[in-house]
């Protein structure tokens, strides 16, 4: 599968993360659902990584101090960080947060060998920021001086500085990436559950929150993990980033379709993340692609 089909179905699994997982957290907790995630996961992530890739396990695991690193930076830190933000922010306002993504992307890259932005691509970050900050003040941008911010975009601000850092080391593993991404959930349930065992975790006692724990594990866990794993192997950390931008589309279409609100800050915003990354995604001619 192409890198391109392959970073969207990711990016359009993750949109319906944040929608189904606003709702799921209604009734369940974060740790809860991370760790249930997870825990369903792991095993068909593992068997699939040995029917696709048939991976030298013993040569994937001497890698295990950075896969644990990624496990706890990706699996762990980040979707927690999510899902507590959606239980006090919008599944919109998450996705216009996470459009911020390749600008950090980018700029933690310069510090690494490869791609450098030109004028166009910094002028894309300075208009995706300014999107977002749109969105974080709910369009009263003096709110920015008193620094006061609701807890849920404060979060989500964590969220996507882990997962810039996640998706850089991730392109430098090195290892196949069905089986890296098994064996980081497979780290992640073992992490996460003495932390969950001791918080009495559960599973969903309804229908509603049961359904929407199989849509987690199928998609954004299963299908959106591998998938992102897979365009990594031939694509920057830089150019994927980039791809995480269509999740403001999907998840606004999604919010349209269930009859939410969108407000006018969510709009502007929303048109001046999409309005960066299109530059951003510019590359001076005479720049080389970014190499692991």
């Amino acid at each position: 599968m192409k890198a391109p089909l392959c970073l969207v179905l990711a990016t359009l699994f993750w949109s319906g993360n944040f929608v189904v997982g606003q709702a799921a957290v209604e009734s369940v907790t974060p740790l809860e659902l991370t760790f249930w995630r997870w825990a369903f996961a792991a095993v068909p992530l593992l068997l699939l990584a040995q029917v696709v890739e048939k991976p030298d396990w013993r040569a994937v695991l001497q890698r295990w101090p950075a896969l644990l690193l990624l496990s706890a930076l990706g699996m762990s830190t980040y979707t927690l960080l999510l899902y507590s933000a959606l239980g006090h922010t919008s599944a919109l306002n998450a996705s216009l947060i996470t459009a911020a993504n390749p600008a950090l992307i980018v700029v933690i890259a310069l510090f690494l060998p490869g791609d450098r932005p030109g004028p166009a691509a910094w002028l894309g970050i300075a208009l995706g920021l300014f999107g977002v900050l749109l969105v974080l003040t709910a369009g009263d941008l003096q709110q920015i001086a008193g620094l006061s911010f609701n807890v849920g975009e404060l979060l989500m601000l964590g969220a996507i500085i882990v997962w810039a850092f996640y998706t850089i080391i991730a392109r430098r593993l090195g290892l196949p990436a069905i089986a890296a991404t098994a064996v980081q959930v497979s780290m992640a349930c073992l992490t996460l559950a003495p932390v969950a065992l001791a918080a009495g975790a559960t599973l969903p006692d309804d229908a509603a929150a049961g359904w929407s724990l199989a849509y987690i594990v199928i998609f954004p866990s299963l299908g959106a993990y591998l998938l992102w794993n897979l365009a990594l192997r031939s694509t920057s950390p830089a150019a994927a980033g980039n791809y995480l931008n269509l999740m403001v589309v999907f998840t606004a279409a999604l919010t349209l379709l269930l009859g939410m609100p969108v407000t006018v800050p969510q709009v502007l915003g929303g048109i001046l993340v999409i309005s960066g990354v299109l530059l951003s995604g510019l590359r001076r001619r005479s720049a080389q692609p970014v190499t692991a």
